[in-house]
């Protein structure tokens, strides 16, 4: 074979090499652009505007470690969760009636409707499992982690209605408002269980 022949294939080997190269850096680049997450952006539509005229009062901060477990005769899947959950409580303003309300000699007389949890949910950032079993002849249940949640919020509303919230936050409601006709001008506000008879 020529001497030329053997270079111009030597040339072309080394050539085809490097736009393989070329090639494979370019498609390993694109790969790894396409594994990446998408967000796609959509629109926003608002379904329902509601007006609030809650006055909360009390947050708590509860902790509860579940243990969810599902067993069967073939394994058992189990979840335990660290839940921080997060109950306010105060009261709901809308609701007062005009017969709710009556002044007289300069001292005012209301009859708040009762305080009930505004808000409840688990603190994400906070929540975490710490523990999760499947059982050797079951297969991950994806809905066990969410059942434990569920009951996580269930055992903290308990919780923080036992520890007296609702009573705290009409007390606090109490004080809030009494503080705010003083500063309205009236003297005192009194507070009713009962309906105000004229």
């Amino acid at each position: 074979m020529p001497k030329r022949l053997l270079l111009f294939f030597a040339f072309l080997g080394v050539l085809l090499l490097l736009c393989g190269v070329v090639l494979g850096l370019f498609l390993h680049r694109v790969r790894r652009v396409e594994d990446r997450p998408v967000l796609r952006d959509t629109a926003n539509l608002i379904t329902r505007i509601q007006p609030l005229a809650q006055l909360v009062t009390i947050k708590y901060m509860v902790e509860k470690v579940v243990v969810f477990e599902d067993p069967k005769w073939f394994g058992e899947n189990r979840v335990i969760l660290v839940a921080h959950g997060i109950v306010k409580a105060g009261v709901d303003l809308g609701q007062l009636k005009p017969g709710d309300i009556r002044v007289e000699g300069g001292k005012l007389h209301l009859r708040l409707p009762p305080a009930k949890i505004t808000d409840l949910y688990l603190d994400d950032h906070k929540t975490e499992i710490i523990d999760r079993t499947t059982g050797l002849l079951r297969q991950f249940d994806k809905n066990l982690e969410q059942q434990a949640r569920r009951a996580a919020l269930d055992h903290i509303k308990l919780a923080a209605r036992s520890s007296g919230i609702l009573r705290e936050a009409e007390d606090r409601a109490q004080l809030q408002l009494a503080l705010l006709f003083q500063q309205l001008g009236y003297g005192t506000a009194e507070f009713h269980k009962a309906p105000i008879l004229p």
